[in-house]
């Protein structure tokens, strides 16, 4: 079934550059308008899981991630609107600048995820040093693309109510843009930040205090009503929406398995990176999942394969070097023929040692690697693989788009080129262009994955548990 002229009120909140504040003011308006009695769907542009954390955390549902780079138009339209309804406000939380994409065009950008879902854009600005000249800014987004339509400006670390006038003035006279809102300069960070930016909310105990404090400033310093009035004045999206095609899942025609299969997932505070639409495929596709933590479970419960995402096993190393039985544990399954799909700090967690400041900590030891942590990001961006080698996931031949950010690397390895899945066609992966170790039915990458961009991950992974069960039910 197709909805049809649909009303689907929306709005994206966009910025200058990285940094402007968007997040924070993104979660401010979340919570100020459900604490009016709204209903938000939050929504991500980009590669990302602790913003969207903050989102899903303060709107009380999931965040789904929107992204032209990894998704196409069609998924990104339907995912749109199969997690959003008529009755809510989706908020969609831009990344980076408006307009900024890896090639000339922009095709990967806030901008044209905008035009994608006729979404009109509120920008959020750091007006840090700046007055008139933010006028002639905004004027210059307003006429880069008309297409974007540019509906209401925030103006982010206001010095003072003189500052403010000028700013906005400045900005209506030259922008013909309205100010609906001016945060002034706060005395303390309200978020608590680190090299990738926000804390995630799993490891930050006072999640819920600091988004009402956020909340409470959003709604004395922008105007809610005037905000809601541009999202509902959006224009109806017409014939574009199916879904039925993602109710749940991913919108890949997944088999669903007639055996049920049991998924273990590590989701802790050193193990927290995972699209919400990853576990709605493994559902889908017919698994069961549970979620284990590594740093509190002396050993993981029966399970038929294990999923391991990205996270911050560097700030956790010490803890997870100690429950030496579930490492064990791991291993010993990892030889009998679990299944593991693991990425990132999935990948560092099964290495044999994390160093860190010259101290060296014992991982789980499936994978002869050891890596190191650096000031510098030593993976960061979209990343295209092409699948070289057989393996229980991917068919020879399969390209894959995902993204990476890690500032770890490779200190020792002693495997073999042979042992590697995939070649990288864009980013950095594990060592040289090559990337996704594989070690029986462990396959570990740098690259992270959207499932909705890679029809066929979840039910192989499904796949390869229901054939893990059989196996050990016949020994």
């Amino acid at each position: 079934m197709q909805l049809r002229e649909a009303e689907f009120p929306r709005l994206i909140i966009a910025a200058l550059r990285g940094g402007s504040g968007k997040t924070i003011v993104s979660i401010g308006i979340i919570a100020a308008l459900r604490g009016r009695g709204n209903s938000v769907a939050p929504f991500k542009k980009g590669p990302d899981y602790i913003d969207a954390g903050w989102l899903a955390l303060t709107a009380g549902r999931p965040c789904y991630n929107l992204d032209t780079f990894l998704l196409s138009a069609d998924l990104i339209r339907n995912s749109f609107c199969t997690h959003a309804s008529p009755g809510d406000m989706a908020l969609i939380e831009g990344n980076r600048g408006l307009f900024d994409g890896i090639d000339l065009d922009g095709t990967t950008s806030t901008a044209e995820l905008a035009k994608l879902l006729k979404a009109p854009v509120v920008m959020c600005v750091d007006c840090t040093k700046t007055t008139r000249t933010m006028g002639a800014v905004i004027a210059g987004c307003v006429h880069f693309d008309p297409e974007v339509v540019i509906r209401g400006v925030i103006l982010n670390h206001v010095a003072g109510a003189r500052h403010e006038s000028i700013l906005r003035r400045s900005i209506e006279h030259y922008s013909g843009v309205p100010v609906i809102g001016a945060i002034p300069k706060l005395g303390r960070p309200v978020f608590p930040e680190r090299h990738m930016g926000l804390v995630p909310t799993a490891e930050h105990g006072w999640a819920a205090d600091s988004i009402q404090a956020i909340g409470r400033i959003a709604a004395q310093h922008i105007d809610l009503d005037a905000l809601t009035g541009i999202a509902c004045e959006a224009p109806r999206i017409s014939g574009v929406c199916q879904p039925s095609d993602l109710k749940g899942s991913t919108g890949q025609q997944a088999t669903v398995q007639t055996t049920c299969s049991r998924i273990g997932i590590l989701k802790d505070a050193a193990f927290q990176f995972y699209y919400p639409e990853n576990i709605e495929a493994l559902q889908a596709a017919g698994a069961e999942i549970v979620f284990i933590s590594a740093l509190r479970e002396d050993s993981p419960p029966d399970i038929d394969a294990l999923y391991i995402g990205g996270g911050f096993p560097e700030t956790h190393a010490q803890e997870l070097s100690a429950n030496t039985g579930f490492s064990r544990r791991i291993r010993e399954l990892v030889e009998a023929g679990l299944p593991v799909y693991a990425e990132c700090g999935g990948l560092m967690y099964l290495g044999e040692e994390l160093v860190l400041e010259g101290r060296s900590y014992a991982m789980a030891g499936v994978l002869p690697l050891t890596f190191g942590l650096f000031k510098r990001p030593q993976g960061h961006g979209y990343t295209v693989v092409t699948t070289e080698r057989a393996n229980p996931y991917y068919p020879i031949g399969t390209e894959i788009r995902g993204h990476e950010f890690h500032y770890s690397r490779v200190l020792r390895w002693s495997g073999t080129e042979d042992d590697f899945v995939f070649r990288m066609q864009r980013g950095v992966g594990i060592h040289g262009d090559r990337d996704g170790l594989l070690h029986k039915n462990v396959l570990a990458t740098y690259t992270h994955i959207h499932a909705l961009g890679n029809p066929g991950w979840a039910s192989a992974l499904v796949r390869n548990a229901v054939t893990f069960r059989s196996q050990r039910h016949r020994a």
